[in-house]
């Protein structure tokens, strides 16, 4: 394991002691679990955006699209526990 040393501020510093402490962990813990988890919500993040133009691209590429409004309606059935018939694809209007 490397060493990293960070320059908190006395206020900063002083708020993580009382979190760990109420957490029922060290400072050191608490600032560890604090890094990991920003970075899993980068990393995940980082998917979400890789997915989003994924997607766009093959919109672009098929010209096919679900309106918002056939797409609610199909989510809103289906989160009431019945069930409903999907979406059909359909060309951009331009």
């Amino acid at each position: 394991m490397t060493t990293t040393t960070i320059r908190l501020p006395e206020d900063l510093k002083s708020r993580v002691a009382a979190a760990a402490k109420r957490s029922g962990t060290t400072a050191h813990g608490f600032i560890l679990e604090a890094i990991a988890e920003k970075t899993q919500q980068a990393e995940l993040r980082t998917d979400l955006d890789a997915e989003a133009e994924k997607r766009f691209a093959a919109i672009v590429t098929s010209g096919e699209t679900i309106s918002w409004s056939e797409m609610r309606k199909y989510l809103e059935t289906r989160i009431a526990g019945k069930s409903a018939k999907r979406p059909v694809a359909r060309k951009l209007a331009r």
